[in-house]
């Protein structure tokens, strides 16, 4: 049982020995005068519904990294399928995203980790996943509302059923109006559809110096979203072949740039230099100590709970580069793996998740946008009438149909994180000083050599 339960089991144990305290010292008093008729008698009948609890309960363990406001939707359904299903005790941990990208795939090499994650490396992690279709009760429902979701877990081209999205993400920037007013700064997207790179770098740090807050720009530490800029500034990363070139005009100039905004403080150097992993910046824009950030719609959901109208936060279209202006699509699922002892309760745990009516739910509430056939016919009932919010869902929905094709093949490429953390993890080398560009990419090109020779 969840710690929070426990909480609230006890908090009911002492209700009821308060009452039971409170009735007994009534009980104590003169008794009361018998009815002089049977007419006067008034008797009071409590019906009690007895749930009995199986001695027993299956363990099931789901590991997530959400935000909090994601993290209570979640704990409430979660509550609710447990009161109908008392013989499965599930077990939520919420972890850092870091762990869903580092230590999640070692736990699987090795037959261990949890019975259901989310993860967003869908493809790469495809042989860890369990299908599902023996112990479901309605198979065709998924294959009607999640053949997208099937297509993307199976890149094997197999059919199996294995999970649900999540969310559906795409990247997008994310910009401090009320700092652009204060420093009395043109927004650049106000009059212009393709505003460059270099243009909102421009803009963002004549609105950091005005204003005196400490940071003008940041892009997350990840390999996903720097594509968006390698993508835009022409990177093709695949040859005619299919073979993975890193090496290429656009590459080079996509990470130069990163080089030199942070060489000029542009960008805050403990974004990319602050760890070896997976990092975001959002807690600089959250405390409005931060102009542009290029992040994701991921970000709506706590934007909307921490920062709400504090101040006006806003997303913009992705900057463009020499060639494009995209932004990545991506995701999380919801996955099945096929290393729990447990397969039955734990299809019986994601049938009452993706439900319809729960899935609604989940993205309703927790904001996210969900990959369901009906429930995107339908539409989905947002709560939350925040303008920024509104706005946001507006925006990223309109890059969703900019997105170049070079974004979704890398996305879903099988070996697409591999690329993308090599790119991550050698840039940072060149930023703090360690290699210099060409040796940077001489290196992520052998990282990614040498990882596909090894799973091959």
């Amino acid at each position: 049982m969840n710690a929070h339960k426990n909480v609230k089991m006890l908090s009911l144990l002492m209700i009821v020995a308060i009452l039971l305290s409170t009735i007994s010292a009534c009980g104590a008093a003169e008794p009361a005068a018998q009815p002089e008729t049977v007419n006067e008698t008034v008797k009071e009948v409590v019906v009690t519904k007895v749930v009995e609890v199986p001695a027993e309960r299956t363990d099931i363990r789901i590991m997530m990294a959400i935000p909090i406001n994601a993290e209570i939707v979640m704990e409430d359904l979660l509550d609710r399928f447990e009161s109908e299903n008392p013989d499965i005790n599930v077990i939520l941990d919420n972890v850092p995203y870091s762990t869903i990208l580092e230590i999640l795939p070692l736990q699987l090499e090795t037959g261990e980790g949890p019975d259901i994650a989310k993860v967003s490396n869908i493809a790469g992690l495809y042989e860890y996943y369990l299908d599902m279709r023996p112990y479901l009760s309605d198979p065709a429902y998924w294959e009607e509302n999640m053949a997208l979701t099937m297509e993307h877990m199976n890149p094997d081209g197999g059919n199996r059923i294995s999970g649900f999205y999540t969310d559906v993400t795409v990247t997008g920037a994310f910009i401090n109006r009320t700092l652009f007013e204060q420093a009395g700064v043109p927004v650049p997207s106000d009059t212009s559809d393709k505003v460059t790179w270099e243009e909102w770098a421009e803009a963002a740090v004549k609105v950091r110096d005005a204003t005196g807050v400490d940071f003008a720009m940041a892009i997350d530490r990840s390999g996903h979203r720097i594509s968006t800029l390698t993508i835009s500034e022409g990177a093709k990363i695949f040859d005619k072949d299919g073979n993975v070139v890193l090496d290429d005009e656009g590459m080079r100039r996509a990470l130069q740039l990163m080089l030199d905004w942070h060489a000029d403080n542009t960008m805050p150097l403990d974004v990319w230099a602050g760890g070896d992993s997976y990092r975001e910046a959002t807690n600089d824009f959250i405390n409005g100590n931060l102009v542009f950030m290029e992040s994701g719609v991921w970000n709506v959901g706590p934007f909307t709970d921490k920062i709400g109208d504090a101040f006006d936060w806003e997303v913009v279209p992705n900057p463009c580069g020499d060639v494009t202006c995209t932004g990545m699509p991506g995701g999380s699922v919801m996955a099945a793996m096929k290393a729990t002892k447990h397969p039955e309760e734990v299809a019986r745990v994601m049938e009452f998740l993706a439900a319809e009516e729960n899935y609604h739910e989940w993205a309703a509430r927790a904001l996210y946008i969900p990959q369901h056939t009906g429930i995107m016919a339908k539409g989905v009932e947002y709560a939350t009438d925040l303008p920024q919010a509104i706005r946001a869902f507006k925006v990223f929905g309109e890059e969703s149909t900019r997105l170049d094709p070079l974004s979704y093949r890398l996305q879903n490429h099988l070996y697409g994180y591999v690329i993308m953390n090599a790119i991550r993890d050698r840039l940072t080398q060149a930023i703090v000083g360690e290699i210099t560009l060409d040796e940077a990419l001489v290196r992520m090109q052998t990282d990614v050599d040498e990882a596909i020779a090894a799973a091959k």
